[in-house]
This record gives structure tokens, sequence and C-alpha cells, in this order.
């Protein structure tokens, strides 16, 4: 599963670019064999004198922290791969703000500790998880 929290200042995203986000985030996981169902996006807003960077209040700053659990990367020129991924996933809607402060991270957990309405979710690829894909559904396997 991943998810992806994006801690920002007031003003940064409308609803509708909260939602076009989320499905483009959701739409490039897919696109690698995640069901969609996976993929949650939360977005935290943040008032500027409670969002510090480097010590000081910022006014227009967006922090995303990204946990992945259905999949780990299994060195480091797929974690570097899977971070140039996510960046051009994130660019065309950040970049080109006027002062935006924006970073991103990813945190891969352990999949042991991973449940989905109480089922363990099935081993990627597996004939199970594809069953998920196409229902787009936990059931069990």
């Amino acid at each position: 599963m991943p998810l992806w929290t994006f801690h920002h200042t007031p003003g940064i995203f409308t609803g509708a670019e909260k939602h076009a986000l989320a499905a483009h985030i959701t739409d490039h996981y897919e696109q690698v064999g995640l069901p969609r169902f996976y993929v949650i996006t939360l977005f935290q807003e943040t008032r500027p004198t409670d969002f510090f960077v480097g010590g000081e209040p910022t006014e227009v700053g967006v922090r995303i922290v990204i946990d992945h659990i259905a999949r780990a990367a299994p060195d480091q020129q797929s974690r570097k791969q899977t971070a140039r991924w996510i960046n051009r996933m994130l660019r065309p809607h950040l970049t080109g703000r006027t002062g935006l402060h924006w970073e991103f991270h990813v945190d891969e957990t352990s999949a042991d500790m991973w449940m989905i309405n109480g089922i363990a979710p099935p081993p990627g690829g597996s004939e199970a998880e594809l069953n998920w894909v196409r229902h787009n559904a936990a059931s069990p396997y």
C-alpha cells in the first residue's frame, strides 16, 4: 500500500487539485500493477505558524511523507529510480508556485504488519493479488 500524506500550508491545493493529484498518483500505481484501492492520499493542512523549515515559519510549504508497503525497492538503483518516478509525478502539481518549498521522502514498511479489512494482502504478482486488481477490492484467498 502506498500511503501519501501531504502536509501543506493553507491555499496550496484546491479541492479539485487534491482530487486530480490523488487520481494522478493512483493511476501511476495502477500502471505498475497495484490495485487502485491500495493507494491512499491524505492532505493535512498546517498553519504557517506550525510549519517550520530551517527553524523558520514557512508561508508556502509542502512536505510529503510516502509509506510503501506493498512493494520494496531491492537495491540503491531501484530506490533512486523510484525517487525520480515520484518526482516526475509531483513536478506538474508543485512547480511554478511562487516561493513554494516542497520535498518528499519514502519509507519502506514491512508488509508482514499490514492488513486490509482484517486480511493480509496476497503476495505481489500472485493470482490472488491479480484478483484484487480485477475487482478493486480485498477478498479472502
